[in-house]
């Protein structure tokens, strides 16, 4: 729909040496979850207008995606656009017109005034208008469900908001926030109202938020379907656990945090930090919501909150158009150790053509990448203020999440050895440099943005929405998630930069960087998921510069065939791009044999395979077993701990492969989850009153046999042995999950009760927000740990905390001291005992609930 706003006034400009008098016409077209706006400058005055930038706020959580016919870009709510240079003059009586295409979620109100030059062209609105967010809650009856209350701008006085329920089902109403007041100072903060519903409650209801002189506003409360058995009730318990905004899991923004407690050192390296892999939860989790509830708005929310702030908007890739794909990037060497950092970058190393971009940009038309970046700081804890459609340097004043970046040097690096930096690098932190110069040699620096990709959690997102699709079709309810799907599509399409080599190289029997040839077309796709792909480029649009890379290193836990199946297979999920279907059906097909030829005698599947030994085209040890001319790798892309330690890649990956057998019934998929399937049984251990145990560590000798497809070996030199057993809450949701679907599709009654017994077990260990168990933390003594910094380098972290050879993992990170639990850590870093956590990662809780969900769905009450 079109919503014309237009602004009139004639002011004179006492700052400009001409009177300037000016219109704005505004125009939305709205579809829900985005809008274009159409604006257009009139020149009403009696000179001309010679150059001009056009600034106005939103109210709401409106984002820049993309703009034409001006320069646009976004600080926070602030929105900027400039003249290019064939409309920068607009003539006494002439216009300029332009437009952009934004994302919001909630309400979407118009600007109320907008400055041309610094002067306003529109009378400025004074009285606020009540804005709720969401606009549309769903509940169960028996239980609540809440939504948010704020004012579109600042009010002269106190405002008191009443609300109460309006029209509708009597059997719901307003059980807290049913009188709220709003002040000149916390008028723009969302106050929370919570609305109840019998258990005899059914069909809808209206709540209505109303104050004296303003206009009220309605939220339709719907209620859902009701559980239909215990399992089904477990997962709304613990959804609706997950999902209170009181009990932490998520920012103001609606950003799941990694985990509710803040002192907690992952692979990110900070409880409210946040990764690509928990947006993708939150996809799968309110996919399965959606299932059981018939609601479809919270999946298609979530959707949009990853889009709003993980995938980087136009602001922040801004010179994408000067891509080269027939020169992707400047070939660096990966090292074994930090130490050998920064890494010269070599142009006289040949590198191939990158064979998607133009097709992408002429699918979409945009140059633009649609894939999540990685890393975010929620909280803007670290203080770079790298906010999506503000980006760069904000610093520590910014309020919301921030792009960020830690891992850069090499297999050897783990966590405690990373310095922390900005996805956007204008160097206002770090060196003189800013961090380029840990990372990267060079001749000279420029400042720039980048980001990296985690395949994983983007093929997660398409394997979510595959099922939403399902399930939503089922209930007859496709039409409310296919704008989602379509979306998913898009991310699928560009998530093939992870099927192909780093730089672009053939590959096979690479073994020398400089004479391992460059790829064209498709001789240097792998077809696997990597471990990563990144691109980037100038922060200046007149350096022209940008770059694109693939991974050549695919670890197996990342493989998810479920998504190669849908973005094949599925009409409405295979992308767009003419050559996506064939490349993903040839993934899919590539991903199932590498399941097969890593598994080992036992039944555990061991690393994964590389195409650049290393990192840098090295040559391996002779004899490592090659898997279409690339090399087997115990633990590719990190060692410390080694990648292939850790049993949940086993349960993740797993869990995928027996998806694909339930769905297709594939023979080789079948083989190898038989085999895994008996190895997992005999580790696991179930007791009584939630006692449990499943492996947790892994120890690897040996490798696979050289890969023949027509004739794949016993594998009989490759072994795993469990040395480890524990309790990770996550990974036994996710192996009950892949056991389920296994006994599903195959009647394992063995497979079915194991899986069982893990939920039943699960259960027992829930509390007032989750469900957790006590953990040890000895790796803590790590908070210590000198991380590598190159003589003579020298700078600063944004909360001025120095970077300097000598520096710990705790001296740059010095805002831990202040943490809540620190002394827990610091009693033990002076000699006490190993600190003991129950940590709530979110990633964990998504796990469980989906195996309680698939349970209930695959076998009811059985």
């Amino acid at each position: 729909m079109a919503m014309p706003l237009t602004l009139t006034t004639a002011l004179n400009g006492t700052a400009q040496a001409n009177e300037l008098s000016c219109d704005v016409v505004y125009d939305v077209n709205d579809w829900g979850s985005g809008f274009t706006a159409n604006i257009t400058i009139n020149n009403i005055g009696s000179n001309a207008i010679n150059g001009w930038t056009l600034t106005y706020d939103y109210s709401g959580n409106q984002q820049l995606q993309q703009g034409w016919n001006a320069q646009w870009s976004q600080s926070g709510r602030t929105v900027t656009a400039s003249n290019v240079d064939w409309n920068r003059t607009i003539p006494v009586g002439g216009s300029a017109g332009f437009g952009g295409n934004f994302s919001y979620s909630g309400t979407n109100e118009a600007p109320t005034s907008f400055r041309v030059n610094g002067v306003t062209c529109g009378d400025e609105v004074s009285a606020p208008s009540i804005l709720a967010s969401p606009s549309t809650v769903a509940v169960a009856p028996g239980s609540t469900a809440g939504f948010g209350l704020r004012l579109s701008n600042q009010p002269e006085g106190n405002v008191t908001v009443s609300v109460a329920r309006s029209s509708g089902d009597t059997g719901v109403g307003v059980s807290a926030g049913s009188s709220l007041t709003f002040t000149p100072a916390n008028w723009n903060t969302p106050q929370q109202v919570t609305v109840s519903a019998a258990e005899s409650a059914s069909g809808s209801a209206v709540v209505t938020a109303s104050a004296p002189g303003l206009e009220s506003v309605d939220v339709t409360v719907t209620l859902l379907n009701a559980a239909t058995g215990e399992y089904e009730e477990r997962f709304l318990e613990l959804h609706a656990k997950v999902t209170d905004p009181a009990n932490g899991y998520f920012s103001d923004e609606g950003i799941p945090y990694h985990a509710v407690e803040t002192l907690n050192v992952e692979a990110p390296d900070h409880g409210h930090e946040t990764t690509s892999e928990a947006y993708s939860y939150l996809i799968w989790l309110e996919a399965m919501y959606g299932k059981i509830t018939g609601d479809w708005g919270r999946f298609n929310e979530a959707w949009e909150t990853m889009e709003r702030y993980m995938i980087p908007g136009s602001a922040d890739q801004p010179t994408n158009s000067f891509y080269n794909p027939s020169s992707p990037a400047t070939y660096a060497a990966e090292h074994p150790d930090p130490s050998y950092y920064p890494s010269a970058l070599e142009s006289n190393v040949p590198v191939g053509s990158d064979p998607l971009a133009a097709e992408l940009a002429s699918t979409y038309g945009t140059s633009e990448i649609y894939g999540m970046h990685w890393l975010q700081d929620v909280d803007n804890v670290y203080g770079f203020g790298n906010a999506p459609g503000a980006p760069c340097a904000g610093g520590p004043e910014t309020e919301g999440p921030s792009f960020i970046n830690t891992f850069q040097r090499g297999s050897e690096e783990s966590v405690w050895e990373t310095v922390p930096h900005a996805s956007c690098d204008d160097f206002s932190f770090g060196g003189p440099n800013g961090f380029l110069d840990l990372y990267v040699q060079d001749d000279g620096y420029a400042e720039q943005w980048r980001y990296t990709n985690a395949p994983d959690a983007d093929a997660r997102a398409v394997q979510a929405a595959f099922w939403a699709k399902r399930w939503a079709e089922e209930q007859g309810n496709g039409a409310a998630v296919a704008g989602t799907i379509a979306k998913a599509a898009q991310m699928g399409d560009y998530l093939r930069y992870a099927l192909f080599d780093k730089y672009f190289k053939r590959v096979g029997n690479c073994t020398n960087a400089q004479s391992c040839p460059a790829g064209s077309g498709r001789d240097s796709a792998h077809y696997l998921l990597s471990w990563y792909y990144a691109w980037g480029g100038a922060l200046d649009p007149s350096a022209g510069w940008a770059w694109r890379i693939g991974g050549s290193h695919s670890h197996f836990g990342y493989q998810n065939p479920m998504a190669a199946y849908a973005l094949s297979t599925d009409p409405d999920l295979i992308p767009n791009s003419p050559t996506a279907r064939q490349d993903w059906a040839n993934s899919l097909e590539r991903q199932v044999e590498l399941y097969r030829w890593l598994q080992s005698r036992e039944g555990g599947i061991a690393g994964g395979v590389t195409n650049s030994w290393e990192g840098s085209y090295d040559t391996p040890p002779a004899g490592t077993a090659t898997f279409y001319g690339m090399f087997y790798d115990e633990a590719p892309v990190y060692r410390d701990p080694p990648s292939n330690q850790w049993f949940g890649m086993q349960a993740w990956s797993m869990q995928r492969v027996a998806e694909l057998y339930w769905e297709t019934g594939d023979e080789m998929a079948g083989e190898v989850l038989d085999k895994w399937v008996d190895w997992v049984l005999d580790e696991i251990h179930i007791g009584e009153n939630g006692d449990f145990s499943i492996p947790s560590t892994l120890s690897w000798s040996g490798q696979p046999d050289n890969w023949n497809p027509n004739n794949p070996g016993p594998n009989n030199g490759l072994s795993v042995t469990v040395t480890g057993h524990n309790q990770d809450v996550g990974v036994t949701g996710s192996l009950a999950n892949a056991l389920l679907f296994y006994a599903a599709a195959t009647g394992d009654t063995a497979a079915r009760d194991a899986a069982k017994g893990l939920l039943d077990a699960l259960w027992e260990h829930r509390d007032d927000i989750g469900i957790a168990v006590p953990e040890s933390r000895g790796d803590y003594s790590r908070f210590d740990q000198e991380i590598y910094i190159p003589p003579g380098w020298s700078g600063t972290m944004p909360n001025g905390d120095v970077i300097e050879p000598g520096s710990t993992f705790l001296s740059i990170r010095s805002f831990y001291e202040d943490d809540p639990d620190w002394p827990k850590v610091e009693a033990y870093l002076n000699g006490g005992p190993e600190p003991v956590f129950e940590y709530h990662r979110f990633w964990a809780q998504a796990d469980i609930a989906m195996a309680l969900g698939t349970y209930a769905d695959l076998f009811g009450d059985e």
